[in-house]
């Protein structure tokens, strides 16, 4: 007799908001193309408050994991058992593997990152770096660009959120010397030596596709290479900014698709193929 079992195996993300996020997309196309059938992505939108109640229904709903992003990437870290060392160095989690009801916390945000950054043939060692914002993405980039020997770093933040701020410094200082902290209470000015420019805050994320990060456009040069970390939408008014002005410059859609790659087989030991997740995630943006 056929084996007769339709208990789906769920994963998915929370964040706030939520619905702009395209997990789904290539998620699901990973699982398909793995013959994963069972294997569901759900998004979901939780308000900060409700946190708590959102893990303790990961673990009633006997979730396999989850992603976090905007704004439970620091906050989720005591709801959980145990950390990767790269999120405990980060201080911020992107991923959660549920196994039996024990919470393990990991960040593959900066590894994508630096996997996108490869594929476009850019190496940061001994670069002069500037970094838009100092949350939970800021974090894992800033982290892992400092391991990989970046000669310089300076973090842009708003003074508001200047707790987040004086964290993200005192790690980095942890690995590398050369860094500065800059009060984002103006229009930036990129500085003229400056080799690679990332915006990692949510600034020109949808449904706010018009919003661009408060910096002075026309100090972007020719020699500079400007990263998004933001995948929807793909090209945002920042890199139009960029492009326009000579700069090379690259999207979010390749970081989101290398640590969604990582995700998958976190969660289900399978190695996805990442051209079926660039495929789906083109399709659904265009």
């Amino acid at each position: 007799m056929k084996e007769q079992n339709y208990l789906d195996c769920l994963v998915g993300v929370i964040g706030h908001p939520a619905a702009e996020n395209p997990g789904v997309v290539i998620q699901e196309a990973a699982f398909r193309a793995l013959g994963l059938n069972l294997w569901r992505f759900l998004t979901i939108d939780v308000d900060p408050d409700k946190l708590e109640d959102a893990i303790k229904g990961l673990k009633a709903f006997k979730m396999r994991g989850i992603n976090c992003t905007i704004p439970h990437k620091i906050n989720v870290i005591p709801y959980l058992d145990a950390l990767s060392e790269s999120a405990r160095l980060i201080g911020a989690v992107n991923t959660i593997v549920n196994d039996g009801g024990r919470l393990f916390g990991d960040n593959t945000d900066g590894k994508g990152f630096m996997e996108s950054l490869r594929e476009n043939g850019v190496d940061p060692s001994g670069k002069k770096i500037v970094i838009l914002g100092a949350g939970g993405a800021a974090r894992a980039v800033s982290v892992e660009l400092s391991l990989a020997g970046a000669g310089s770093i300076t973090i842009v933040n708003r003074p508001e959120d200047a707790h987040l701020a004086k964290g993200l410094m005192e790690l980095l200082g942890k690995i590398i010397p050369n860094n500065t902290l800059v009060s984002w209470d103006h229009a930036y000015l990129v500085p003229a030596d400056t080799d690679i420019l990332v915006n990692a805050t949510s600034i020109g994320l949808y449904p706010n596709i018009d919003d661009i990060p408060n910096i002075d456009l026309d100090t972007i040069l020719p020699t500079m290479f400007v990263q998004d970390v933001i995948p929807n939408p793909a090209i945002t008014p920042f890199l139009r900014a960029a492009e326009a002005r000579g700069a090379r410059w690259n999207t979010g859609t390749g970081m989101l698709i290398n640590q969604a790659a990582l995700n998958i087989e976190m969660w289900t030991g399978r190695k996805p193929d990442k051209a079926v997740m660039q495929k789906a995630l083109q399709e659904a943006l265009s």
